[in-house]
């Protein structure tokens, strides 16, 4: 069957990119060709454009204060990506396109939307197009496999809500990341959903190691692999605290282009296999990332969390409630004392349970 993928654009954010590869192999591997809808950051602007957009972003960025705006933006994020291209381009399998409109209805038998907060306004504001809006009146089968709202709070506007209600009843199965956006499903779009997990999780720590291969060498000597996409005084105590009871050495990937606010050239993301050694090398993971939390599971390390409000808490609830570990998320500094390791026996129980699970659901939604 030809399947095309419907997730966020992929840009810089590990996780995002590791769920779309996930998902593909996953696909790949019960035999159909797939492809991965994908949004290319801009190189460059059209001429026409830049007496334009320069002066606005001038302005957003010394009169309004904006951190984030960057006047030369696509110079910029050309730079930070240019080591985590290279990973996409060799494992993903892309149909790069600007609007969904391109897309011909006749190239693909299946579309299946997830993972990653592609359901959540903020992340995707044609939120519409994310319920397939654009291929309304396709002969297709519709799936929506692990996308998630990425906050137990309702972000949709009224009318919002009630377009999207009108498409999530064209879909042939409907599944969610979290326990809460089945609870979102029902009370505001009407649709029955299901929990599965995180595409990231249907593989294997041995298909992540192969990915990592020989390229990246591992670290004599196993350490405290911090990962934080907001750092803040208090997760910076929280790595010297974990440091100091488990008696290890921090390090980190380099992932300042996680921060908008930062600038200067040492803005390069790390290439993807870097990331992966990180928890591969690692005796103990420190985070405040979704997908840190996802990889120190499959790769059985021992980690903590610092919940990231910001980015939406429930989705770290759910994930953590679902393998008994919610003693790992903490929102206060005051909450580190002793750590108790995390007996993974009884993890991978439920794991290889739900895993099964949520692969015969993605199978069957399929074929059925």
């Amino acid at each position: 069957m030809k399947i095309g993928i419907l997730t966020l654009p992929l840009h810089t954010n590990y996780g995002g990119i590791l769920q779309a590869y996930a998902l593909q192999t996953v696909l790949e591997r019960m035999g159909h060709d797939v492809v991965v809808f994908d949004t290319p950051k801009r190189k460059s602007l059209q001429i026409w454009l830049i007496p334009i957009v320069y002066p606005v972003r001038a302005f957003r960025k010394y009169v309004f204060g904006k951190k984030d705006a960057r006047i030369l933006k696509e110079q910029y994020q050309s730079r930070i990506s240019r080591n985590v291209l290279p990973f996409i381009r060799k494992h993903i399998h892309t149909k790069e396109v600007f609007s969904l409109k391109q897309l011909d209805k006749h190239d693909y038998n299946c579309i299946i939307v997830g993972s990653d907060q592609i359901w959540r306004p903020l992340y995707y504001p044609k939120i519409q197009n994310a319920f397939l809006a654009f291929a309304y009146n396709w002969n297709v089968k519709r799936i929506a496999y692990a996308p998630s709202f990425g906050t137990s709070a309702w972000e949709y506007t009224l009318g919002q809500t009630k377009e999207c209600s009108r498409l999530i009843n064209k879909f042939d199965a409907v599944s969610v990341r979290e326990d809460t956006g089945v609870g979102l499903c029902l009370e505001h779009l009407g649709a029955i959903a299901t929990h599965v997990l995180d595409p990231t999780m249907l593989l294997d720590k041995e298909d992540y190691a192969r990915l990592i291969g020989s390229d990246v060498d591992a670290k004599d000597n196993k350490g405290l692999f911090c990962y934080i996409l907001d750092e803040t005084e208090e997760k910076k105590e929280m790595i010297k605290r974990v440091a100091n009871i488990r008696k290890l050495v921090p390090f980190s990937i380099n992932k300042e282009s996680e921060d908008a606010s930062m600038s200067g050239k040492g803005h390069i993301q790390s290439p993807v296999e870097s990331w992966l050694s990180g928890f591969r090398d690692a005796s103990f993971v420190v985070t405040d990332s979704f997908h840190a939390c996802v990889f120190s599971i499959i790769f059985k390390k021992q980690f903590l969390v610092y919940g990231n409000k910001g980015r939406g808490m429930s989705r770290f609830m759910s994930l953590l409630g679902t393998f008994g570990l919610q003693d790992r998320l903490i929102t206060d500094i005051g909450q580190i004392r002793d750590i108790v390791d995390i007996d993974y026996v009884d993890v991978y129980k439920r794991y290889d349970e739900i895993k099964a699970f949520s692969y015969t659901f993605l199978k069957d939604s399929i074929s059925g």
